[in-house]
């Protein structure tokens, strides 16, 4: 921190006096200068210190209060309006000697109060007082700027970090049966057009998109003769490949990052049914929370369209219309209306990112 015992800063400082008596000024100039500071602007006409204060932007205002046009404490209670979050010295000349009067003067901003006429060493120890506490306010109030900053940078970091970690970890599990990936892009992308359609937050939105590709990390726990099976899984396969949805919601409990416990709320509620028979709980109609549901249209309609190692691609066409019957049993009627309303938007999503190697399977049994 700056060392202000030097003087140098206190003799640099910016000083505005406010006094309609010319002489007034001319006693507190001389008295100014001669102690060393640089830095003097005066005036005579209160009308023009407002002005005059936000084009200098002084470090210590003298003002008397008994001023015509506009007196001393009009102008206090503007600076007041100006500088909410800044501290500015004031100190107040003045020849009343009432003590209502210097009360008033110290309620309306002043730091200090002097009366008139003034001992002028004691003016000087004064000023020279305020003019310190205030380069040190400003002091800290820079070092602080500066450690938002760097709180604000390394938050971004963190923040980076964790789309990073996410962004792998979908990756991760997407690989173990796609030759691309692009499944969870896909998905991202159609929950936040679900997601924004449906009119969800921004912030939601964002969560949505980034959260959503976690949805299947419970595949991690499935073995590969039962995820990459090319055939219809038998019960007791199928009871199996349904515990992705718990061992996703496993995997992603108990951390503080709003990002996977969204994940989590989506790995354990993206296979719910609007009709209550789906799982892992069977949980029914707004009973599922609404980012399972978003993600559930989101994740069947990819499933349609894409080629599986039990599936073949369906024609979009068909695909919608398996939305369009299943609105009602399957999925929220409303988000399948937003859904059905909006396909054009999703099919330019299906062909943007649309998987390079998009072959038909030899098998075409279908176990969405």
């Amino acid at each position: 921190m700056q060392n202000l015992q030097n003087n140098e800063a206190v003799l640099n400082a910016r000083i505005l006096i406010v006094d309609d008596q010319a002489s007034s000024i001319i006693l507190l100039e001389s008295i100014l200068k001669k102690t060393g500071f640089k830095n003097i602007v005066s005036l005579s006409d209160s009308r023009i210190a407002i002005d005059t204060y936000n084009k200098i932007h002084p470090d210590l205002l003298i003002l008397d209060l008994n001023m015509p046009y506009v007196d001393g404490f009009e102008i206090m209670a503007k600076l007041k309006e100006i500088e909410e979050d800044a501290y500015l010295p004031i100190v107040v000349l003045s020849g009343e000697e009432h003590k209502d009067i210097q009360i008033r003067a110290l309620d309306s901003g002043a730091k200090d109060f002097i009366n008139k006429p003034y001992d002028r060493v004691e003016v000087i120890v004064r000023i020279k007082n305020l003019i310190e506490v205030r380069l040190l306010h400003n002091q800290i109030k820079g070092q602080n700027k500066t450690l938002e900053e760097k709180v604000k940078i390394r938050t971004e970091e963190l923040y980076q970090a964790q789309l990073d970690l996410i962004q792998k970890l979908s990756l991760a599990v997407e690989w173990r049966d796609s030759e691309t990936g692009l499944h969870t892009t896909r998905m991202s992308n159609y929950a936040y057009l679900l997601a924004q359609k449906a009119n969800l937050s921004a912030e939601e939105c964002d969560l949505i998109a980034i959260a959503s590709p976690l949805h299947d990390i419970g595949k991690i726990g499935i073995p590969d003769r039962i995820l990459l099976k090319p055939g219809k899984l038998v019960p007791e396969e199928w009871n199996i490949m349904k515990t992705h949805t718990t061992i996703g919601g496993q995997l992603l409990s108990g951390s503080d990052s709003k990002f996977l416990q969204m994940g989590k709320e989506i790995a354990l509620s993206h296979h719910e049914k609007w009709d209550g028979s789906g799982y892992p709980r069977g949980l029914k109609g707004e009973d599922i929370p609404i980012t399972g549901r978003i993600c559930g249209i989101s994740d069947v309609f990819d499933a349609l369209t894409s080629v599986r190692p039990y599936k073949a691609a369906w024609p979009v066409e068909q695909a919608i219309e398996e939305i369009r019957k299943c609105g009602g049993s399957h999925f929220d009627p409303v988000l399948t209306e937003i859904f059905l309303k909006g396909k054009d938007a999703f099919i330019t999503i299906m062909n943007k990112y649309k998987d390079i190697n998009d072959t038909t399977p030899k098998k075409t049994v279908d176990n969405i």
